[in-house]
């Protein structure tokens, strides 16, 4: 037993004595005015203060308390210990413990965030200036099964679904039949970005806001085409979600700046990967009140009684050099990261390094892994000499992953 441990016992035990001498005295003194005033009536009150050794009870009990007290220290300390421990091998713990070791794009993150984030450093990034910015289709997220997310719920919804395929426009079916046909290999089919975004606005059109986001999440239940092992909705690039979990780890903001229907996006991210609604972006149909009618909405008043519904018309593919205007729309900073996998993300790519006050870098995807994705060897090549041009840093899908849709699934 420590001196310090020993000295606190005798200090309580001797308190303890004290009190017990003090608590006789007054129990004594208020049996003798009760007695004297006749409180007692003719009863007779007998109180031994002499049987019970009643400091020494005390001492024993306070020795035992200090016993307690320093188990509890010492097992407090052996907690704290242990706990200093656990929280030292948690920061030890590979945020990017899917990425293969020794790979050139996680070391470019690993030390770009080490230097941005050190306050002594001359690259430090006040805290509310980092800013990263992500497509979401073939960048976090499986881009074809057999094609775009957004482009395979287009058909279903105008071709497979009962309560819709009856009522479908004969422009969304001429939309929905050349994007399958796409998907089925025919390469003489075009379907243009706004052909399809506009058959998009008008297939959902009446829905309300929060009827659309549950029918997208509902649509990624299906399993996913050309996998075994999982669905639609959990297609995402396991690799990725640990970059994401990282940045926001060192307190980054991160967006996701997509191609996609913005309503869309936020049906898929729904759940599925810790980003807030408002940091979501993607291309836009309009909205009305259910009231509104013809009338525009500069002349119109929400009532309690409306509800917000999809107006049926598109307003804009959110592509190149739309993500940078957004970008700076919606969120007004010049973001620090760019993480894309196309040549429609370059611009978002090169207005996030270009003329930028603080130390930045674009990151691009190729897919050029075959056997775990449904990669393309040539269009990867010329993502990675797109990469030499312009400096961004290329990741490749097939040596610096050790998994992509992790374990239990395959490609078919």
């Amino acid at each position: 037993m420590s001196d310090q441990v020993k000295q606190a016992r005798n200090w309580k035990a001797a308190a303890a004595t004290a009190s017990a001498v003090a608590l006789i005295a007054i129990v004594g003194l208020i049996v003798v005015i009760c007695r004297d005033s006749g409180l007692f009536g003719n009863a007779a009150v007998n109180v031994d203060v002499t049987e019970a050794p009643v400091s020494e009870s005390i001492a024993d009990e306070s020795e035992e308390t200090a016993d307690v007290t320093a188990d509890a220290s010492e097992a407090g300390e052996t907690a704290e210990a242990s706990e200093t421990a656990e929280t030292s091998a948690a920061v030890e713990i590979d945020p990017l413990s899917l990425w293969t070791e020794g790979s050139e794009a996680r070391e470019a993150l690993i030390s770009y965030i080490d230097t941005v984030t050190d306050e002594s450093s001359p690259d430090y990034i006040p805290v509310e200036n980092r800013i990263a910015v992500f497509d979401m289709d073939g960048t976090i997220l499986c881009e074809t099964d057999p094609y775009y997310f957004d482009h395979c719920i287009l058909m279903y919804r105008v071709l497979e679904d009962p309560d819709y395929k009856d009522k479908a426009s004969a422009f969304e079916k001429d939309v929905a039949k050349r994007i399958k046909a796409l998907c089925e290999g025919d390469k003489t089919v075009k379907v243009s970005m706004v052909e399809h975004g506009q058959a998009v606005a008008s297939a959902f059109a009446g829905m309300t806001i929060e009827e659309f986001e549950d029918y997208v999440a509902e649509f990624k239940k299906q399993p996913a085409p050309g996998y075994e092992g999982m669905t639609r909705g959990e297609a995402y690039y396991k690799p990725m979600l640990e970059v994401i979990d990282y940045l926001q780890a060192n307190d980054f903001k991160v967006y996701i700046v997509s191609g996609t229907d913005r309503l869309i996006v936020r049906g898929l991210i729904k759940d599925s990967v810790d980003i807030p609604r408002n940091q979501l972006i993607g291309s836009d149909e309009t909205l009305v009140a259910t009231g509104q009618g013809d009338t525009d909405g500069e002349e119109y008043t929400f009532t309690d009684q409306d509800k917000l519904v999809l107006g049926g018309e598109f307003i804009i593919k959110n592509l190149n050099t739309n993500k940078v205007t957004v970008i700076m729309e919606e969120i007004g900073v010049q973001p620090v990261l760019s993480f894309g996998n196309s040549t429609g993300d370059a611009a978002m790519a090169e207005f996030v390094t270009s003329n930028n006050p603080y130390k930045s870098l674009a990151f691009m995807l190729c897919c050029d892994d075959t056997e775990r994705e449904n990669g393309n060897v040539s269009k990867a090549d010329k993502m990675k000499d797109l990469c030499a041009e312009y400096g961004w840093v290329p990741v490749s899908m097939k040596n610096d992953w050790t998994t992509i849709y992790g374990e239990g699934v395959k490609r078919k």
